[in-house]
């Protein structure tokens, strides 16, 4: 297929992933970046005036842009839009003109209440998409409240090729290696810090990776156990497959069931210790291929055991790169899977 895809062209980032799974599927993707292409109105206060007016103020431009970048004798098979916080309804019309259809993926939750405001211009094209797909099953009923035409709830992926353990089994590098390890960043009003602050004053070593942690009221207690900003590429994989234990924390405002993480751990190696919620016992049976945990009581309590029993680690570790292999919820496989449905 001639495919057009919307989205970051960052190696770090999963939007550039799942282009990269288009073309190992054999599909011409051509690729454009709108927030690279506004980068020079998305600096400092100007990023946070846009995010806070849903991009409302970069409509028109957004179309301009759109019209110069793309051929007007351009005939795609589809578009696909990864995101799309940017694109409002004369966006999309213009992109139907010149793509057969026009997909939305979006990972976040565009109509719930943690960043309302942001997905505003999204909000208002819903109703002119092919096919939607999110991956929060209530986003379904709230989609079609805002006219979707076709809606899909699906689960988040790894990624075949940038999330895989290097196929020659080397050894993890000692920088990575750790007993218990947070990988991600400190979300405003979340609580992760207290979460992590309750596990290292009860005794457990655990390395946390990623941004603003500063920030966190218990910095004083984290910052011994920081290890730098956000991994990616080679350096995330170490850490997950370095790691005894990996674990997996939402955002409750951004309504999570499930993350990234919880597909990234175990396909890379990793031992998945995450919140309990219907989603995760879903995916993974409790105890024997991820364990699951209520608060930092029981969170301690699994750690604690797990640390004290490797032969049982090893049983979890690998039932979990089994079963998340099994669940066949790579890119690959969400694009085959979104390209093959009729709408």
């Amino acid at each position: 297929m001639q495919i057009l895809f919307l989205g970051a062209e960052d190696p770090s980032q999963t939007s550039r992933h799942r282009a990269d799974a288009l073309r190992r599927l054999g599909h011409d993707v051509t690729h454009l970046d709108g927030f690279a292409a506004f980068a020079n109105r998305l600096r400092g206060n100007f990023a946070r005036f846009h995010f806070h007016t849903g991009y409302f103020f970069l409509r028109r431009a957004v179309v301009t842009w759109l019209e110069s970048a793309i051929p007007s004798a351009a005939d795609y098979d589809v578009c696909w839009v990864d995101g799309g916080e940017l694109f409002g309804a004369p966006a999309i019309e213009l992109l139907k003109a010149r793509c057969r259809r026009v997909i939305l993926f979006n990972v976040d939750d565009p109509t719930g209440p943690r960043d309302w405001r942001r997905f505003a211009t999204l909000r208002s094209a819903i109703s002119h998409y092919s096919l939607c797909a999110v991956v929060r099953p209530f986003n379904v009923p709230e989609f079609q409240a805002f006219g979707a035409k076709s809606v899909v709830h699906v689960f988040r992926t790894y990624d075949e090729v940038a999330h895989c353990p290097p196929p020659d089994g080397r050894a993890v590098p000692p920088q990575f290696r750790s007993d218990v390890a947070f990988i991600g960043g400190n979300i405003k009003r979340e609580g992760r810090g207290e979460f992590l602050a309750q596990l290292i004053a009860r005794g457990l070593d655990v390395a946390i990776w990623g941004d603003e942690w500063d920030r966190s009221r218990s910095w004083s207690l984290l910052a011994p156990h920081w290890r730098g900003n956000s991994l990616s590429g080679a350096a995330y994989v170490d850490a997950m497959r370095g790691a005894k234990i990996c674990l997996g924390m939402l955002s409750r405002r951004n309504r999570d069931e499930h993350t990234q993480r919880s597909m990234e751990i175990p396909y890379a190696g990793g031992l998945l210790c995450a919140q309990r919620t219907p989603e995760h016992i879903a995916l993974y049976e409790e105890g024997r291929e991820a364990v699951f945990w209520s608060d930092a009581d029981e969170c301690f309590a699994l750690c604690q055991a797990l640390l004290r029993d490797d032969a049982l680690r090893s049983r979890i570790r690998l039932a979990g790169m089994a079963r998340v292999r099994a669940n066949r919820l790579g890119n690959e496989d969400l694009c085959r899977n979104l390209l093959s449905r009729p709408v």
